[in-house]
C-alpha cells in the first residue's frame, strides 16, 4: 500500500488541487461551533483538507504514510503544521489529546482489524467532549461491487486497491460504541467537482463523552 500511494503522488502530485472536500468544509463549521482548536488529521495527504482548518485558526497535526505527500505539504505549510510520517496503524504518534479529529476517505482502505484499531486510537486521543468525523465510501456509490470480492462488502479494484463499502449496519457496528452521534450519506465531491464524478460517502460524527 505504501508503494501504491508513493507512486500515485509522484505521478499526479497535487491531483485534487487545494480546494477542500465538501466534508472538510462542513467539519470546519461543526468544529468552530463547538469551539475546538487542536485538530488531528490521519491520512493527511499533501494537505488539501488541512488548509481550510489552518485558515480558520485551527492548530493542525497530521499523519501521512507517503513521504512524497509530506514533502509536497511542507512546500505549502512550512513548519506551521506538524505531520508525522507513518502508517495510521501505528498510532498513536504522540501522547497529546485533540479537540477534534477529521479522517477523510481513509478508513475504507483498511481491513477489519485495522479499521477497528484506527477508530479506537482516534477515540483514545480525543479529549473528553471532543469530536471525530470520518468519511467512508458507501455501498450506494456507483463503484460498489466492481473488482474482485474479498469478503462481505470488501472488493479489490483492478488497480489493486482494497475497498470496504459501508452500509448502515457496518457504520453502527464499528462506530456505535464510540459516541456515534450522526451518520448520513453525502455526495463527495459535490461543490468542488472540477469535472470529477461524484461518489457516495458516509459522513460519520462521534463525540467522546465526558
Amino acid at each position: 500500500m505504501t508503494e501504491f500511494w508513493e507512486a500515485s503522488f509522484r505521478d499526479k502530485q497535487t491531483m485534487w488541487g487545494f480546494g477542500p472536500a465538501d466534508a472538510a468544509i462542513s467539519t470546519v463549521d461543526l468544529f468552530r461551533k463547538k469551539g475546538l482548536k487542536k485538530i488531528l488529521i490521519p491520512g493527511f495527504g499533501y494537505g488539501r483538507n488541512a488548509k481550510i482548518f489552518t485558515d480558520h485558526g485551527f492548530e493542525v497535526t497530521g499523519i501521512e504514510i507517503s513521504e512524497t505527500a509530506i514533502n509536497l505539504a511542507k512546500k505549502h505549510y512550512g513548519d506551521t503544521v506538524i505531520v508525522y510520517h507513518g502508517n495510521v496503524s501505528d498510532m498513536p504518534f504522540d501522547q497529546k489529546s485533540y479537540d477534534g479529529i477529521f479522517c477523510y476517505a481513509l478508513i475504507h482502505l483498511l481491513n477489519d482489524k485495522e479499521r477497528a484499531k484506527l477508530i479506537e486510537d482516534c477515540y483514545n486521543q480525543l479529549r473528553p467532549g471532543g469530536y471525530m468525523v470520518f468519511t467512508a465510501i458507501s455501498k450506494n456509490t456507483p463503484t460498489y461491487g466492481d473488482g474482485t470480492a474479498l469478503g462481505k462488502d470488501w472488493y479489490e479494484t483492478r488497480h489493486g486497491v482494497k475497498l470496504f463499502y459501508y452500509g448502515p449496519e457496518s457504520v453502527d457496528k464499528e462506530f456505535g460504541r464510540y459516541g456515534l452521534l450522526e451518520a448520513k450519506e453525502i455526495n463527495e465531491p459535490a461543490k468542488n467537482t472540477e469535472n470529477r464524478s461524484s461518489q457516495r460517502f458516509w459522513e460519520i460524527i462521534c463525540k467522546k463523552q465526558k
